[in-house]
């Protein structure tokens, strides 16, 4: 496959985007695709903004800065190098969205380039490598010249062959996203429920009715400042589960090939990568992750998840969380999950960004726990099939992505292509992955508070 080189500024225009997250009097409202949608997605399509933030711009900012089918953005300011020149297809038209701050928008001349091949084309580590050298700033702030963008040196083949090879990696994204989206679901439908029997306390009494709305009875806690059931009290996070921080990792590097990624707070967002570092297998037991544990980032991002990239050694910074008392899995996810916000509002209170819980910070909530751990078990005997999809999903996502980041390079240098040099056994792979049908759950909840499946296809 014949490669020719360019200068991104001769096959594409590019906009350098100003516009903030304020709404101002007298602009004309609009919708931001920011730094973070385009950083976590290769493709923005119309779901996705849905959840994009309102604001305001001027109609100057509008002409230049409105995103569009075929168009690729890219981050351009951060304070770190490895997050600029991330890149992300628009997969879709729009009547309202423009780009924000910190970003630039590429348009590409379509009898040259095809957006979706540039976009896969930005991904490469040989790109990645440029905006690294080229990147200006230290310390704290890095950001990509008007210059450096215009520079970019872009290797492309046909306009035929952009098309093929920019599909393919199209629709393995999109089974991705798909993949993203059931786990959505399950989530959504899993925490609903939960919601539903501890937090609205109509789980079900000796007769299968919804407790509350049933007639339990309900008395006032003092300390919870709520009503809650009789015979229920209040607890704290440590009551219900142990919190085992992650190993200064870096102590313990590997010598032999007996060894276990190390997952930090990059993994726990983005799963493991090239990038990932290794730590010795013989760490204590404690220190291990395994698919389905629940993690908590303790420090800066406060989040809580589900472990589902396979075993690994936990860094600081994190706890792992486990069973105490008797307490199943889901209860003390979801609780945790639920005190979450509290735990936010404690550091936006310090005037800080970052986070920093500790033991007594665990110590300190207050939570409502029933009489014994019957109940939790009970909802964990529904929650658990759910927990198990989500980590399957999850496995798929990232052997889907694997696979794409594998193939990408070899597409973009010419080493291999799309109708010949892959071989029948992958292309047979692809081919199931993103052609085979899938089951999307989605679900409501109608009048009698049952969770109704839908069944709908893959294709956009």
């Amino acid at each position: 496959m014949e490669l020719k080189k360019y200068k991104l500024a001769d096959i594409a225009k590019i906009e350098i985007s100003g516009v903030d997250k304020k709404t101002m009097d007298g602009e004309i409202p609009v919708r931001l695709c920011n730094f973070v949608d385009v950083y976590y997605n290769w493709a923005i399509t119309k779901e996705k903004a849905k959840s994009f933030m309102v604001a305001s711009a001027k109609q100057t900012e509008i002409d230049k800065c409105s995103i569009g089918k075929d168009m690729v953005a890219i981050t351009k300011d951060s304070e770190t190098r490895d997050d600029i020149g991330i890149a992300t297809y628009i997969a879709d038209d729009f009547e309202d969205v423009l780009l924000g701050y910190h970003c630039a928008l590429i348009t590409p001349n379509p009898a040259i380039v095809d957006g979706k091949y540039l976009n896969a084309f930005m991904h490469t580590r040989y790109i990645q490598k440029y905006f690294e050298n080229n990147a200006s700033g230290s310390g704290q702030r890095y950001t990509l010249s008007n210059d450096t963008i215009s520079n970019i040196p872009v290797l492309l083949p046909s306009i035929e062959e952009q098309h093929t090879i920019g599909k393919l990696l199209a629709d393995l994204d999109r089974k991705i996203e798909l993949n993203k989206q059931i786990n959505d679901n399950l989530e959504a439908m899993a925490k609903q429920l939960y919601d539903y029997w501890f937090v609205q306390f109509d789980f079900p009494n000796e007769e299968g009715k919804p407790y509350k709305s049933s007639g339990g009875v309900m008395v006032w806690n003092e300390k919870l400042k709520r009503e809650i059931p009789k015979g229920w009290h209040c607890g704290t996070l440590l009551d219900i589960a142990e919190y085992t921080n992650g190993l200064a990792c870096q102590k313990y590097r590997p010598t032999d090939d007996n060894k276990l990624p190390v997952i930090k707070i990059k993994e726990m967002h983005d799963g493991l990568s090239v990038d990932t570092e290794w730590v010795k297998a013989d760490i204590p037991d404690e220190v291990k992750v395994f698919d389905g544990d629940v993690l908590f980032s303790w420090s800066a991002s406060l989040e809580v998840m589900l472990w589902a990239y396979g075993n690994g050694g936990l860094n600081q910074h994190i706890f792992k969380v486990t069973s105490k008392n008797g307490y199943p899995r889901s209860f003390y996810f979801y609780q945790l999950i639920h005190y979450i916000g509290v735990f936010k509002q404690m550091a936006e209170a310090r005037k800080t960004t970052m986070g920093h819980i500790t033991q007594d910070h665990l110590r300190q909530s207050s939570i409502v726990l029933p009489p014994d751990v019957d109940i939790a078990n009970k909802l964990e005997e529904k929650l658990c099939p759910i927990f198990d999809a989500i980590v399957k999903n999850s496995q798929e996502i990232m052997t889907l992505t694997k696979q794409r980041d594998e193939l990408l390079p070899l597409l973009m240098n010419g080493q291999a292509s799309v109708n010949y040099h892959l071989s029948v056994l992958f292309i047979s792979k692809i081919i199931v992955y993103y052609k085979e049908t899938n089951i999307n759950f989605e679900y409501e909840r109608n009048n009698t508070k049952r969770f109704r499946w839908n069944e709908i296809g893959f294709d956009r």
